[in-house]
């Protein structure tokens, strides 16, 4: 069993859950620490560690209460059993009453997989001398000595591919197979026009769809770059497909080739898995940091010197995509809420992570509910701001339109108090921005200020409960009631500071036809529009009560 890990239940199943793990009853969410991992065997007395995770390989459904309630006694935090689990009263009782989770093990995922991969996540915080961690004998996540093991059993050069056919690693005699081997190693990718043809042959849907090894005939592909036979496998975890292995390799796939490439590829799925929970662990770690730097208070200021920013003078800058995009949520104001679907938010953060650390090591993003915020260390003899909002234009334009990015540009942040005030501006400059509020995609609180009050103040009149009153009132009602839009001639006037010509040309009409719908908002409305006080007052209640 493994000794002395550190990690919790809750923590195992954000690693696993997806292609290994269901919560089946019980709480995973306590941060009970998993002490080891026990595989029960009914025919021996188990030595359990405090915590222990148990593995009830084969335990038929008639034994599970009994197995439950005998680990809670001994103190495990969860059992693993086989899924489906039919639960029934018995069964939720018995758990219940152990004070643990019951868990299943997904179709498809073996135990030896779960099992190894859950002694690799388990062993990252052991305490004492650590040796470098390995999954079969090869460093943890390795890919490329994963693909050089591969390509030694089988005597032939083979890459290590992700869904997306991007090459994530490959073994070494790449020379021997063709060019298109050597075009797809060096574009780290399989070049679009071999990738379409995979597709359309259903190379790709048969290789995803078997757990044997698919042959592509090189005759097939009708390429000159193509002369070597194809054998790849697909790697899985569980019912999840991960990516593929392939192989150049002429002849026959005997059986012996055949069995070598499914334990490679069982072997892979672990290590991809690994790379995976490791870079899953290091967004966790840098979110958690960020956020609480972010937030103020207790644990900042460690916060911002684990992040190498203690000391240095920060400008935060806060990026969603604008309020037209389909997947843009609100972005809530005061530094809290909004932004965008994980994944396009993911993305953002990603690459703006990629383009500032270019510029500036000393910098850290992550998403903090719901908005992709970047710290970004302050540069002596620069003006902070306006390099902040130069590298967001430039981030900008790399994205193109693919992304609608909107980009809001803090204050300098000496301190940790400064560093939320910088934070609070940036999310309020970013709310005018998603709205649409100015037309620019990254702004600077000096460039929007006035956008961003009429927002708040249109916040704290909703709170309030306001409505029009007196003359935008009495107009709002007539046109309700009449089919007409005075409101909107009065507004569109307003915004032309009384320009007839130009406020006609807004409306599209004649301007003796707005001479006269302007007369009779002087009539309905009891608004004298000579009056500068009563223009003003309009003006306001139109932006803040009544907005187009």
């Amino acid at each position: 069993m493994s000794q002395r890990p550190r990690a919790s239940l809750g923590r195992v199943l954000q690693d696993l859950g997806d292609s290994f793990l269901e919560l089946v009853a019980g709480d995973a969410e306590r941060e009970r620490e998993i002490g080891g991992i026990v595989i029960h065997d009914p025919d021996d007395e188990p030595v359990h560690p405090p915590g222990a995770l148990v593995l009830g390989v084969g335990v038929p459904r008639a034994a599970l209460p009994g197995l439950v309630r005998d680990a809670g006694r001994r103190g495990a935090t969860g059992v693993v059993v086989r899924a489906p689990v039919a639960t029934d009263a018995a069964l939720d009782a018995a758990v219940q009453e152990a004070g643990l989770a019951l868990l299943g093990l997904r179709r498809g995922a073996t135990w030896s997989q779960l099992t190894a991969l859950l002694r690799s996540l388990l062993a990252e915080d052991d305490i004492g001398p650590a040796e470098a961690e390995s999954i079969g004998g090869l460093p943890s996540g390795d890919l490329f000595a994963v693909a050089n093991a591969v390509g030694a059993l089988l005597d032939a050069p083979v890459t290590i591919e992700d869904r997306s056919s991007r090459v994530l690693a490959f073994s070494g005699r790449q020379d021997e197979a063709d060019s298109s081997r050597v075009e797809t190693i060096i574009g780290r990718q399989v070049p679009e026009r071999y990738a379409k043809m995979l597709t359309e042959m259903g190379v790709f849907s048969q290789l995803y769809r078997e757990h044997r090894p698919v042959v592509v005939d090189p005759a097939d592909l009708g390429a000159d770059a193509v002369n070597m036979q194809r054998v790849a496998i697909a790697v899985r975890a569980g019912d999840e497909v991960l990516g593929s292995i392939w192989a150049a390799m002429d002849g026959e796939v005997t059986p012996e080739l055949t069995a070598v490439l499914q334990d490679s590829a069982k072997l892979v799925a672990l290590h991809m898995l690994r790379v995976r929970a490791g870079a899953d662990v290091q967004r966790r770690l840098r979110t958690d940091l960020v956020s609480t730097a972010l937030e103020g208070g207790v644990g900042a200021r460690d916060a911002l010197s684990r992040l190498g920013l203690a000391g240095t003078p920060v400008v935060v800058l806060a990026a969603t995509l604008r309020a037209e995009h389909p997947d843009a949520l609100p972005v809530g104001h005061g530094g809290s809420g909004g932004g965008t679907r994980s994944g396009d938010l993911e993305r953002v953060a990603d690459a703006l992570s990629l383009h500032l650390s270019a510029s500036s090591p000393g910098s850290a993003v992550a998403v903090v509910g719901g908005i992709a915020y970047g710290m970004l260390a302050v540069v002596a003899g620069t003006e902070p701001e306006e390099r902040a909002a130069r590298l967001a234009e430039e981030f900008c334009e790399r994205v193109g339109s693919r992304l609608p990015i909107v980009v809001g540009i803090g204050g300098v942040g000496a301190d940790v108090r400064g560093v939320t005030d910088s934070r609070e501006t940036a999310t309020r400059v970013l709310r005018v921005l998603r709205e649409g509020h100015a037309a620019q995609r990254v702004a600077r609180l000096a460039d929007v200020h006035a956008q961003a009050l009429l927002l708040e103040l249109r916040d704290l009149a909703a709170a309030r409960g306001e409505r029009p009153a007196g003359p935008v009132a009495r107009l709002l009602a007539h046109d309700e009631a009449n089919d007409s839009d005075l409101t909107g001639t009065l507004a569109a006037w307003l915004d032309a500071l009384g320009d007839i010509r130009a406020a006609a040309g807004a409306l599209f009409v004649h301007p003796n036809t707005l001479r006269y719908r302007l007369r009779r908002v002087e009539e309905v409305g009891g608004i004298d529009l000579a009056d500068p006080e009563q223009r003003f007052a309009a003006m306001v209640q139109l932006r803040l009560l009544a907005p187009r």
